[in-house]
């Protein structure tokens, strides 16, 4: 089954000539697919190369405004899987896109922190970034009714996301696809980078977060759990949310002496893969973590839809000491909107300290009867 994507269309708006498609994901979540999808309706010549291998990383990371028009020849539409894999891509790109006239260049990382890292400075001005993620209910909706949808609601708290977990005929088979994600593709970057070696220190560490959605998480907590130092435990945060593994929240503040803002809280792009992680692939009738999954599902498939629809928001939770809170806070343009989720059908009260506070912000309770208008 292809499920459409929505970047499909993104991509034709923003190849032009002389200028580079970024497309960043983390891994298994349909990038290649994606890529042949788009290509199969280009009238144009093209290349399709791949970082990984060795003799494209040597032409296409050789600096030489020669070497790289002999190799690309007459084509003006090039597309690189696993740029950031080839040595200073940044400024190959740039030589291309300065040098080549009418050259259109689609780049796709698996990391965002090799290839950002790489083409920031050298495309300046050069460049559209893109960012595809685990399947979005907003794509699922252009193929299935909102009947279908709420009746696979259970499975995908549990079992997430990834086009082939959702592709999967039996619980099964998903079950063991995402133990095979975590074991073999969720750190391959990040445990390819020099001087990380500790394997089991960051699946630990992935462990006690999963626990911990909804929550400020303390770093001295977790170094103190690992047997780690503090800056360890920020690094291995800071570069599990450049791949695509967990998602950091900070706490919003106008400087009010009654609001919480030290600590941050963490979400996993992908429930299945948080369940894997934990080993716990139980109904959700069952579980005593369903206000977790929930939170985790509608942040993240928010986050989808803001950056699907190319909406600028400044993502926060919101607590006092008083343990008033709320989930999530947008803040889009200096609008506030409060959002606190809840499985059910329950609605929360607006917190008095929000009200009294933030005049002009909004508050709403996301439950099952309105979740889907949330995420679409």
């Amino acid at each position: 089954m292809i499920i459409p994507r929505i970047l499909t269309q993104k991509i034709k708006k923003y190849l032009q000539p002389n200028k580079v498609v970024v497309i960043y994901g983390p891994r298994r979540v349909g990038k290649t697919t994606l890529i042949q999808q788009f290509l199969k309706d280009i009238k144009e010549d093209y290349l399709l190369l791949s970082g990984e291998d060795r003799k494209v990383r040597t032409w296409l990371g050789s600096q030489s405004i020669d070497v790289l028009t002999q190799n690309i020849g007459n084509k003006r539409l090039v597309v690189i899987d696993e740029a950031q894999k080839i040595d200073q891509i940044g400024l190959n790109l740039k030589l291309m896109v300065d040098s080549i006239d009418g050259i259109k260049i689609i780049a796709i990382g698996s990391s965002s922190f090799d290839l950002a890292k790489q083409i920031g400075e050298p495309l300046v001005g050069r460049k559209w970034q893109l960012f595809l993620y685990p399947i979005a209910q907003m794509e699922l909706s252009k193929t299935e009714s909102i009947y279908d949808s709420k009746e696979n609601l259970p499975t995908r708290l549990v079992y997430g996301s990834y086009p082939e977990v959702i592709t999967q005929s039996t619980l099964s088979l998903k079950q063991q696809l995402l133990n095979s994600l975590v074991d073999g593709y969720l750190y391959k970057d990040l445990l390819e980078l020099e001087g990380i070696k500790k394997s089991q220190k960051i699946l630990d560490l992935l462990k006690l977060i999963a626990f911990q959605i909804g929550y400020e998480v303390s770093l001295n907590e977790l170094a103190n759990s690992l047997d780690l130092n503090q800056r360890t435990v920020e690094k291995y945060l800071d570069l599990l949310e450049k791949v695509f593994v967990v998602k950091r929240v900070y706490g919003f503040s106008r400087n009010l002496r009654k609001e919480v803002t030290k600590n941050s809280r963490f979400y996993f792009w992908d429930n299945g893969i948080r369940n894997a992680i934990i080993n716990n692939f139980n109904d959700i009738n069952t579980r005593n973590d369903i206000g977790q999954l929930w939170e985790n599902y509608l942040f993240t498939e928010r986050v989808k839809k803001q950056s699907y629809k190319n909406t600028l928001t400044n993502n926060y939770f919101w607590r006092t000491y008083e343990k008033k809170e709320i989930d999530l806070v947008e803040d889009r343009g200096g609008q506030l909107y409060g959002f606190e989720f809840k499985w059910g059908k329950k609605k929360s009260k607006t917190p008095k300290d929000w009200i009294d506070n933030y005049t002009n912000a909004t508050f709403e309770t996301i439950n099952q009867e309105n979740y889907l208008k949330f995420i679409t």
